[in-house]
């Protein structure tokens, strides 16, 4: 076997450069087309609320049937309804849009686990994504309010995202509606007693999104903001 040099060793360093390069390149041309079909589906749409919550939530259970009537509130209001377009919490959203015969869109990820899309998505609203941070975008892009409701670490991510970009400015300004006061009582008190306490966040911090467990009183803090802002993509 022949010994390796210093420049054998050079060139496959070079050349594994190049092929992680070529394969970046292409993954931005991946994350483009993307982008590309999420704003050419979404951008044809009316107003609509982008609803979170668990994917876990079986049908049938307290939950399930607040997010499908909080859902037909808002199309009884001249909203569509967003959802990540799985099972649980999304479903109920897309059930209730369906239901109340208003746009019923599904914004997907392609998961190997847990994630399939519901059954009442629109066809021709329903888009899977490969890349969590693209599928973010479309949510917060076209959607005129965030109903959250309980849920795990995806729901809080979106909730966090969501409170970060307003509180920052990077967007403009849109209701953010917590539902369920038991569920997300702790984090609240935690809010007030441990992070606005140690001067982590402001007062006027805790106004970016408002809690209920009444429908109507969703749809209400929604049509309120808006009837001194116009509808629009947020940014």
């Amino acid at each position: 076997m022949v010994p390796r040099t210093d420049r054998d060793l050079h060139i496959d360093t070079q050349f594994n450069h190049l092929v992680r390069t070529q394969q970046d390149v292409w993954r931005v041309f991946r994350v483009m087309a993307e982008f590309v079909e999420g704003f050419s589906t979404l951008s044809k749409l009316g107003p609509c609320v982008s609803i979170f919550g668990s994917a876990r939530i079986q049908p049938g259970t307290h939950f399930y049937r607040l997010a499908k009537t909080v859902a037909k509130e808002f199309v009884r209001a001249g909203y569509g309804i967003i959802s990540g377009g799985g099972p649980g919490i999304m479903e109920a959203a897309n059930r209730g849009a369906r239901e109340a015969a208003g746009d019923s869109v599904g914004i997907n990820i392609d998961l190997p686990f847990e994630q399939k899309a519901n059954e009442y998505v629109d066809p021709d609203k329903l888009i899977t994504f490969r890349h969590f941070y693209v599928r973010k975008v479309m949510f917060i892009k076209y959607a005129q309010g965030f109903i959250v409701m309980p849920g795990g670490f995806g729901t809080l991510d979106e909730f966090f995202e969501a409170t970060t970009l307003i509180q920052t400015k990077k967007i403009h300004p849109f209701p953010v509606v917590l539902m369920g006061r038991e569920y997300w009582s702790g984090l609240i008190d935690w809010f007030k007693t441990k992070a606005l306490s140690d001067g982590m966040i402001s007062k006027k911090d805790l106004e970016l999104f408002s809690i209920t467990d009444d429908p109507k009183e969703a749809v209400s803090i929604v049509k309120r903001f808006y009837k001194k802002e116009e509808h629009g993509p947020n940014f």
